[in-house]
């Protein structure tokens, strides 16, 4: 048995070598199981509902339906009209978010008194259910109690104080502002830590050979940044496409579907219609476009790397 253990291709040896490559999957079998339970199974549940006619308001007629509910959802205006409403919410967020993010990472890397007093307060609004966050700032948008109504009309951005969440004009950017003060501390925090990774000695050269302070931001810092920046806009961009609670809670989509996305419209479709089938044709359109946006991402990160 010994001799035959040792022989390259024994059968013995081949047991050794097919334990050794399934030993790790063991000791990770528990959370794979769980994963599956409730993230993959949902998920292939979720998937074939897209496929099927489901509606609570009409129990009996149900069954699948092959492509009819895409077919429905690329002729629903209100469907387009909630996907621009998305991109235009996803891109002002997530711009905002990023920029102010940065600077804060930029502010609190540098050494100076109570900077941790100021990390505290920074990062506090990440600890604010989202729920809550809605009805403080729907709060203060309001004319009657609120302050910032007041505060725009004498800055000269509004005519006269009045709620801007019921302008369909303006409407979208009450939770645009509050989501941005929701999300910096997310970019605040990772950026933060991308830039207490780069060598100090890197600055102090770039310094002795006479580079300027922006010189050195564009030379050192970004491209030690830039891997960080690409994974977690990529993070933030799905996140927020998705984030449809303080919409729900500021505005429910209004006034007059102004601010309706695509995940709101969703959960519209889903919770108060009682469609379920065709609220899963359009989740199922979103979760395509945010991986082939993942994916556009994660090989812009893979270049940045090399």
């Amino acid at each position: 048995m010994m001799l035959d253990a040792s022989l390259p291709n024994s059968p013995a040896r081949r047991r050794l070598r097919w334990s050794r490559l399934a030993e790790p999957w063991w000791y990770l079998s528990p959370g794979l199981l769980l994963i599956a339970l409730f993230i993959f199974v949902p998920m292939a549940i979720g998937i074939s509902y897209a496929f099927q006619s489901i509606n609570l308001l009409n129990p009996l007629e149900t069954g699948w339906v092959g492509l009819d509910n895409f077919s429905e959802m690329f002729d629903d205006r209100r469907f387009f009209k909630a996907l621009g409403h998305t991109l235009n919410w996803t891109l002002s967020s997530l711009l905002l978010q990023f920029f102010f993010g940065l600077a804060l990472a930029l502010l609190l890397n540098r050494e100076f008194r109570f900077r941790r007093w100021v990390q505290a307060l920074v990062f506090l609004p990440w600890a604010v259910p989202a729920f809550l966050s809605g009805l403080t700032w729907s709060w203060l948008f309001n004319p009657v109690v609120g302050p910032l109504p007041q505060w725009l009309s004498d800055l000269g951005v509004l005519s006269e104080p009045y709620n801007i969440l019921s302008d369909p004009q303006l409407a979208m950017w009450g939770p645009v502002i509050a989501n941005v003060w929701f999300g910096i501390p997310f970019f605040a925090i990772t950026l933060l830590a991308a830039l207490q990774s780069i060598p100090k000695d890197l600055y102090e050269a770039a310094s002795i050979d006479g580079a300027s302070g922006w010189q050195q931001f564009r030379r050192v810092t970004l491209p030690f940044l830039a891997p960080m920046i690409a994974i977690t806009v990529m993070l933030r961009t799905i996140w927020i496409a998705n984030f449809a609670d303080l919409i729900v809670v500021m505005t429910d989509g209004g006034p007059a579907g102004s601010t309706s996305i695509l995940s709101s419209y969703i959960f519209t479709t889903a919770y108060r219609k009682l469609d379920f089938g065709y609220a899963s044709a359009m989740a199922v359109f979103l979760l395509l476009l945010m991986t082939c946006y993942a994916l556009v991402l994660l090989r812009i990160r893979h270049q940045l790397l090399k």
